[in-house]
């Protein structure tokens, strides 16, 4: 019988301390996160120096259970698998250094992983049968970008964000809204309570031809309305506002993804990332897709946000295309994918 190939897998590049084991790159024996959200909400947003410190912390601890779950030990490991960026730099040093010394003490093989990579891959996490090629969205908080996938490892960026991502962006008008953090799937929340045509809002097209994205604008336009309401004494239906702010971003992030998927001639469309767990843009993106017979594929929303799953299913298609990382592996907070 032949042995199965087991990856193990360390994601720290923010504010998510994880590990998972994955075997044969579809099977997921183990995938555990412990989230600091509790302690950086009274900040309003990740302290990069507290965030590497509760890594330092929770990194053994979530291995060693995460080996637990799975039920195997160190000598069952085919591969280690470890975000090495982008991300924060001290966050990602935590991760880097716990994979390049357990790789080192079990002589096991390195494999060096682009967080963005992983939330494309959470894509194949129990779906081996995707077929190439693909146009990717991916949507988070630092990254928000259109990328054509011709095979495995092989990405030609076709637009980016040029300012905001839309997480981000999502995230600062939550807080301008003093809606708390994580601003995002509070925002989301609220706006499902609202009218989306309640108030005109601009979209940023860029252009006919153009696939990047610019949400700066609009942020601007929310903190504007909001500061015109409380100058003359008005108040903001805020539930309103968050819908209406929603629609902008998602019919833009839509409709620059079935272009791009029309014009590159593909027939499957990917949805990656954090944002990739907004149920409006999930289901407009679906709608849309329908009407242009594409196929639509997104992970489950536990995949979507930052886990250690998608960081082994990228390192497992790394390694099986013969890549290695050396003991110089170091964190890269603006690693490039594409």
């Amino acid at each position: 019988m032949q042995k199965r190939e087991i990856i193990l897998a360390i994601e720290t590049s923010c504010d998510e301390t994880a590990a998972a084991v994955l075997a044969d790159g579809q099977d997921i024996l183990a995938n555990v996160v412990a989230s600091q959200i509790k302690i950086h909400q009274k900040y309003g947003g990740v302290v990069p120096e507290i965030a590497s410190r509760h890594h330092l912390e929770q990194v053994n601890l979530v291995v060693d259970l995460a080996l637990q779950e799975a039920g195997i030990t160190f000598d069952d490991l085919t591969a280690i698998a470890v975000t090495y960026g982008p991300g924060l730099v001290g966050a990602l040093l935590v991760g880097v250094s716990t994979a390049k010394a357990l790789a080192y003490a079990l002589k096991l093989p390195l494999v060096g992983v682009n967080h963005i990579e992983g939330h494309i891959y959470a894509n194949w996490l129990g779906n081996d049968s995707i077929l190439f090629p693909v146009v990717c969205l991916v949507v988070s908080g630092g990254h928000t970008a259109l990328v054509e996938m011709q095979g495995h490892g092989r990405y030609r960026l076709l637009g980016q964000t040029l300012d905001d991502a839309a997480g981000e962006a999502y995230d600062k008008v939550a807080r301008a809204m003093g809606l708390g953090y994580p601003g995002g799937p509070l925002l989301e929340s609220l706006a499902k309570e609202g009218d989306e045509k309640a108030i005109a809002l601009p979209r940023a097209w860029l252009g006919d031809d153009n696939y990047d994205f610019s949400f700066s604008g609009l942020k601007s336009a929310v903190l504007n309305y909001l500061n015109r309401a409380a100058q003359k004494g008005e108040e903001v239906n805020k539930a309103d506002l968050a819908a209406s702010f929603q629609a902008s971003v998602v019919e833009v992030l839509v409709e620059k993804t079935v272009k791009a998927a029309r014009v590159q001639g593909v027939k499957t469309v990917l949805l990656a990332g954090g944002v990739a767990a907004n149920s409006s843009l999930r289901k407009y993106l679906h709608e849309r897709c329908s009407e242009e017979n594409l196929e639509l594929l997104y992970p489950p929303f536990h995949y979507c946000t930052d886990n250690a799953a998608m960081i082994a299913c990228a390192g497992y298609y790394r390694y099986k295309m013969g890549e290695r990382a050396d003991w110089y592996l170091n964190a890269v907070p603006n690693l490039k994918l594409y």
